[in-house]
This record gives structure tokens, sequence and C-alpha cells, in this order.
């Protein structure tokens, strides 16, 4: 891990590293990156590399133009799928305007502000991730198809399971960028696969949900086949999800780590503060029309409960022990920005906490049904307007299909 300059500078030379990808998100979720030479990449660490703020998706009001991207030290990686001999590597970078200040609509910046708002009530949030994705079949021109790479079920092996080399080969690509699977299998759907990923800090595991798309879809194209994330892209199978992992440390302890039926008062009011204002994220967690087909479906929790290893919950209290305990929260699909995805369940969840909020018997309310839906209990929201700039809530909401219309 490097944090200063001059460290990385040293290992950019002593590693024949020769192109350097300045990579950020825009509020789709979309990564987007410049490649600069080595030579710059000092200045960028000073000053920041600008571009175009009006041909970015989300930024296009962005005060005077252009932005600058500053690459962010710790975030260091090197694309071990490049030649070994001018070498690429990619830093994430935060975003600033001319002043030097963060952009306003930079969602890396707001699962920041997420974290340091838990750390001053004493907290650290650890996330973690298992993203589901399917595996199609290219036509002869090299276009994707609807024809699912095998017809495998759940946790199939080879020769049914097709995509088992594949996910190895994600897998160990992943590891060499620094990111750790925790596990891998076939998913119930003909041709869905699931990696699974270790616990870490937010803004890490953000950055590396980005990372592990990118990862997937390249892997995929180079053995010939299509990666899917859409929520539901199969009518009549089981959709995809990106079920996300959170817990909460104090004084280095877990605090969802008791008795096996007990949660300790701050773990429990952290699940009432998202259950309580899911309704006015869930624009954030579910981005796209499909994302609300896939709730309607089978494969996806549709009301809001919560339950002990119950998988038709919103949220589902894994049978997890010690340091894994934790909760699951089922809704999210992997069309999100997990940035904001993150940052939003984050402070609905201390909002339960300063709230002293209590988890109950809730009536099976229908979570939000359509994308328009979603977007006018984001507008309305006390929660999303206390915790997001009005600048990336209106950018995103203008820029998402089926939400840019007042409600």
């Amino acid at each position: 891990m490097f944090y200063k300059t001059n460290e990385i500078l040293q290992f950019v030379k002593e590693n024949d590293v020769k192109f350097i990808r300045l990579a950020f998100c825009d509020l789709t979720g979309r990564q987007r990156n410049i490649s600069i030479m080595p030579g710059e990449l000092e200045r960028a660490f000073e000053k920041g590399v600008a571009f175009d703020a009006s041909a970015v998706t989300g930024f296009e009001n962005a005060p005077g133009g252009d932005l600058f991207l500053v690459p962010e030290a710790s975030t260091l990686s090197i694309l071990p799928w490049r030649p070994s001999h001018g070498r690429v590597a990619r830093f994430m970078c935060s975003i600033k305007d001319f002043s030097g200040r963060i952009f306003s609509g930079d969602c890396r910046a707001l699962l920041a502000s997420a974290e340091n708002k838990a750390r001053e009530l004493g907290y650290t949030v650890k996330t973690g991730a298992e993203c589901e994705f399917y595996l199609f079949k290219l036509d002869e021109q090299g276009e994707p198809t609807s024809i699912p790479y095998d017809q495998a079920g759940y946790m199939d092996v080879a020769p049914l399971d097709r995509g088992e080399n594949v996910r190895r080969e994600i897998c160990l690509t992943l590891e060499d960028m620094g990111i750790q699977p925790e596990s891998s299998h076939h998913e119930k759907g003909p041709g869905q696969n699931e990696i699974d990923f270790k616990f870490s800090d937010a803004l890490i595991t953000a950055d590396r949900l980005i990372t592990v798309k990118w990862v997937v879809s390249t892997t995929a194209a180079r053995n010939g086949l299509y990666a899917s994330f859409e929520p539901l892209p199969l009518k009549n199978a089981p959709g995809s999800g990106l079920h996300l992992n959170l817990s909460l440390f104090t004084g280095g302890k877990n605090i969802f780590k008791t008795a096996p039926d007990e949660h300790c008062p701050e773990a429990e009011s952290f699940m009432a503060g998202i259950l309580e204002n899911i309704g006015d994220i869930t624009a954030f967690l579910n981005a796209a029309p499909s994302s609300y087909e896939r709730l309607r479906a089978l494969s996806g929790p549709d009301y809001i409960g919560w339950g002990r290893s119950r998988r038709d919950r919103l949220i589902r209290i894994p049978a997890a022990s010690g340091e894994n305990a934790r909760l699951e929260l089922r809704s999210p699909d992997s069309l999100c920005n997990p940035y904001l995805a993150l940052a939003m369940s984050i402070f609905a969840g201390l909002d339960g906490i300063k709230r002293g909020a209590r988890p109950k018997a809730l009536p099976e309310s229908l979570l939000p049904l359509s994308p328009a839906d979603a977007a006018g209990r984001a507008r309305r929201s006390s929660l999303v307007k206390e915790n997001m700039p009005e600048l990336l809530l209106n950018n995103y909401l203008a820029h998402m299909p089926g939400m840019n219309t007042e409600g």
C-alpha cells in the first residue's frame, strides 16, 4: 500500500509503468478514465488533471465547466491483463473544482462523508458484497445474445458449470489487483454466477465493486462471452442482485457479534434505520426500470421486513458468528452506483442509531414499485436532503431512466 507521492513515483519508475489511468465513476455508476504518462503523475497529485465535465453524465452543470481528477494514492493497482513491458497502472480519483474544493457531485466524496459521520458517532462501518451476473454467448458478429453460456443450476460443477474457468480467471485477476474474493459459485439461473468478497471499509468496497464489474466484463470478453449485470436479464429465470453486507465496529469490536439470538441495541437501531428509511433510499439502490421488475420477481425482496436466514426478506441476518456477524441488505442490484448505494444505506442506519429506533413488526409494505415512485420518495425525503448535496441529487434523478419526472 502506497501513501506518499515520492514512494509512488519510485514504484512507477522501478516497475516499468508507462501508462497511468486516472479513473472515476459518473453518477450512473459507470467507470470513466483518462490516461496520462508517468511524467505527468506528480502534477496530477499536486494540481489534478482537467477534464471536460460537460461531457460526463451528471457533471454537466459543474461550476467553471472543467473538473480535475486527483489520484488517491492508496488505490494504486497494476492491470494484470495488460502487457508486462510498459505496464499500466490505475488510480481511483477524487474530483475537485477549479478552486481546489471537492466537487459536490462527486459520489465517492459522499461515501467518504458517510464514513466520517459514522466515525463521529464512534463507529467504523465494514461492508462486503455478493455480486451476481449472467454469462451469455455472442453471435457471429460478436454481439451479445440472450443465450446463456450453460444450463447449470445452483452450485453445479463442470461439465454442467461451463463458467467455472471464467470465474477462476476473474478471481485470480482480482487477487493480482489486491482484491480478495471470498468464494465463487454457479447460481440458480442458467449461466448465472456469483462472486463474494471479504469485508473492508465502505469506500474500499465501492472502489472494488467498480473494479469487479470491469474485470468480469473484460474477462468474459476475452473468453468470447458477454457478462450481464442486468437485474432481470431473462424473464423466466432468477434475477441478479448485489447483496450488501454491513456491520459496525466500535473499539475494534463488531457490535453485531453477540449471542446467537441477540443483537446489541445499537446494531438493532442501525438495522431499524435502514428498514424505516428504505423507501426513501431505494432510488440509489435500484437504478433501472428492470431493477423494479426483479424486486417483484421471485428472486427479489419486494416488501420491507427482516428475518434470520430468511432470503425473502429485505434484510437477512445470516447464520454467521464472530467477526462475520452482519446484516445483509438484499434489494440492491449491480446497476446501482455503489458509492451512492453504500452511502445512503449507512446514512439510513446511522439515523436509526441517533433516534434509538428498534426493529418492529412492519406491515407488508411494498417497496417503491417503479423508478418514478422511488424518485418521488427520494425528493421528499428529509434523510436524503440532510445528507446528499442538492446538485448531486438533482443531477442523479435527472439522468436515471424513469426518474426524471417530478413526483
